[in-house]
């Protein structure tokens, strides 16, 4: 029990660590995405978004605002989704080991619903962390006298709980998790069958090594992150607007659930609206798959020997 304790906890760490990397790299697209998202966006599209954002606000108060709270979310939600699915994963290819069967005989349903599993449990955990990115990230693009004006994530976090109660942490809880369990089934799932699959059709060099592999799970995430951002940038948009939403001193809010934002959305702004932010969201996820993903696999084998996907 110790020993698998261990073994799970080293790939949450990796993972981590992992997320935080792609992190530094992706947030930007996160800050556009989140004010492409919420209300009050006039941005015509992810270019102009970009500049208006860098014009406004510059580099570190602007596309990278809230990277603190990016950060913490890696600890919370990174470190489970990845760390955990690899950690299932790896379980599974052991069984079939030992049941003298061929490790990868995993079917792409099983793959998916370890992704589910270990993004649903990572989002849970990882909610106030998320609550505070959107916040954070869309906080410049209030008016100035309806501005949070938060210092830091810590500052943010503890501000929510104090103003708005403990509860209002968990603030689209539901519309978080349910997009993490789609976005992380077709994410991790997708690409570990896809990986194994191209590795042996001999386009990526023998047994899918050609320049260390990382053709191939370039392909691989590419794919995937393209499934998943589609399949769950609905509960994106709601899950933004939920947690971006001013709840008065009363209790009342614009939003009283997931469905009625859903709703308000698609008959205030039309179905498509469902889909904004779109690019930033794809142009993030997928460079943020592909390096996260790429570190843990690359990490995991210099420390253990095995690889992580």
């Amino acid at each position: 029990m110790g020993a698998a304790a261990g073994a799970l906890l080293l790939k949450m760490v990796i993972a981590a660590f992992s997320g935080m990397g792609a992190a530094t790299v992706c947030h930007p697209l996160d800050v556009i995405r989140v004010q492409m998202q919420t209300e009050g966006s006039t941005y015509s599209g992810f270019t102009d978004a970009f500049s208006g954002i860098y014009k406004q606000d510059g580099l570190k108060d602007g596309l990278y605002a809230g990277v603190s709270a990016a950060y913490l979310r890696q600890w919370l939600y990174g470190s489970c989704r990845i760390g955990i699915y690899a950690y299932l994963l790896e379980n599974a290819q052991t069984a079939n080991v030992e049941a003298g069967l061929d490790k990868n005989a995993i079917s792409l349903g099983s793959k998916m619903l370890m992704g589910l599993t270990s993004g649903g449990i990572g989002s849970f955990v990882g909610t106030p962390s998320e609550l505070a990115l959107v916040r954070m990230s869309n906080d410049k693009k209030n008016p100035v006298d309806q501005r949070r004006n938060y210092t830091g994530v810590g500052n943010c976090i503890s501000r929510i709980a104090n103003e708005e109660g403990y509860p209002a942490l968990f603030t689209g809880a539901p519309a978080t998790v349910l997009r993490a369990c789609l976005l992380s089934a077709c994410a991790m799932g997708i690409t570990s069958e896809l990986k194994m699959r191209l590795s042996g059709s001999g386009f990526f060099g023998e047994g899918g090594k050609m320049y260390g592999g990382v053709p191939l799970l370039f392909a691989a995430t590419l794919v995937s992150s393209f499934c998943a951002n589609t399949v769950a940038n609905p509960f994106d948009v709601v899950k933004s607007r939920m947690q971006n939403m001013v709840v008065q001193k009363d209790g009342s809010a614009q939003y009283n659930s997931m469905v009625d934002c859903f709703l308000q959305t698609v008959q205030n702004e039309g179905v498509l609206k469902l889909w904004s932010g779109f690019v930033p969201a794809f142009l993030k996820l997928a460079p943020y798959t592909v390096i996260s993903l790429m570190l843990t696999d690359k990490i995991t084998k210099i420390i253990t020997g095995k690889e992580a996907l």
